[in-house]
């Protein structure tokens, strides 16, 4: 299991029937607000830039984690052909969901599509060298049924080691390199959920990243801010954000009446972010989601600013993001790769 997932707080039927008990929507649909951006039209999904590159991607993404553990391929392949028919492109993945299943089922899926969409896998090396890297590159292109990806990010920084591990010699950034140089990699970027620092960190060495992955959403704004300390770097650097969790990971904050999931997915989708990554398990999940992408005009400054206030007494102790002030998210491979104790034994 990896960590850079929204994880429903109980089974997927839960969650579900939570939401719709509310009347709202489903888990992590995105728009940036402050990003140019054509307006918006109504019933189409917009786009927006990714970064500097040129390209522009969905401000939807679809999660690859939830792909694995929609139950059936029927069902995955279901959710992939209606999202991409909605107009969603950027299609998130990682080699180490659910031992591969999440990537086998996305490449079969994606048969006699995949010129539709901006494919994204992470690499999984938690630490180790170039050679597992490009190693997992060739069984992620295997399994995806392509030859290329859109974009390749290092998964799951989250130890404080992780920057210099990775930036070492012979390390995964080096295998950023050697996968571009040899065509098989169109974009790298790095992904993370534990602490500001260790993002500033990997940006401090000047590596010219197309993207980073971060945890986004009003309860962040309180505790170990991303968006206060990392978006705007990203930003400035000219590289493209990409949003995640924006209910808190595990939705946990509307089952409590924090706040309302409408609320939530708004504010999220209103940061300047190039798209938010959204796991969805069902059909009804993604219906709900393309429901509050399509033609969405962002919260004014002033309205984001008072969810924030009225937030900011339950997300001040993090306890409402659990992927920064536990080890709960944290994937056990990696956890295997910095000796910690595993949630549960894994073949190696």
């Amino acid at each position: 299991m990896c960590a850079d997932r929204i994880e429903p707080a109980v089974g997927a039927t839960d969650r579900r029937a939570f939401l719709q008990g509310l009347g709202l929507t489903g888990v992590g649909a995105a728009l940036t607000g402050t990003m140019a951006s054509s307006a918006p039209v109504e019933g189409e999904i917009p786009r927006r830039p990714f970064g500097r590159t040129g390209e522009s991607i969905s401000v939807l993404g679809l999660g690859g984690y939830h792909i694995g553990s929609a139950g059936t391929y029927e069902t995955a392949a279901a959710i992939v052909h209606e999202a991409i028919d909605a107009g969603v492109t950027f299609l998130d993945n990682c080699w180490e969901y659910h031992d591969g299943r999440s990537e086998e089922w996305l490449g079969k899926a994606l048969e006699g599509r995949r010129e539709k969409v901006f494919l994204m896998t992470k690499v999984c090396t938690h630490g180790r060298d170039k050679k597992v890297a490009m190693r997992q590159l060739e069984q992620s292109l295997r399994r995806l049924k392509t030859d290329r990806l859109d974009l390749w990010q290092i998964h799951e920084v989250v130890y404080d080691n992780d920057p210099d591990l990775h930036f070492a010699k012979g390390g995964a950034v080096e295998a950023l390199d050697e996968a571009k140089k040899q065509g098989k990699v169109r974009f790298v970027g790095f992904t993370g959920h534990k602490h500001p620092s260790i993002h500033l960190k990997m940006l401090s060495h000047g590596y010219p990243f197309d993207s980073v992955q971060m945890p986004l959403n009003v309860f962040d704004a309180e505790y170990r801010s991303f968006e206060h300390r990392v978006l705007p770097e990203v930003n400035r650097l000219g590289m493209a954000p990409l949003g995640m969790k924006s209910l808190g990971g595990n939705g946990q904050p509307v089952v409590k009446g924090v706040v309302t999931a409408e609320e939530a997915l708004r504010y999220a989708m209103s940061l300047p972010v190039a798209t938010t990554i959204s796991g969805v398990d069902s059909l009804e999940v993604l219906r709900q989601n393309l429901a509050v992408a399509r033609g969405f005009s962002p919260m004014r400054a002033e309205e984001l600013a008072s969810l924030r206030a009225r937030c900011a007494p339950a997300a001040a102790d993090g306890h409402l993001e659990l992927y920064k002030s536990t080890m709960k998210y944290d994937g056990d491979l990696g956890r295997h790769q910095h000796g910690v104790p595993l949630r549960k034994e894994i073949p190696l």
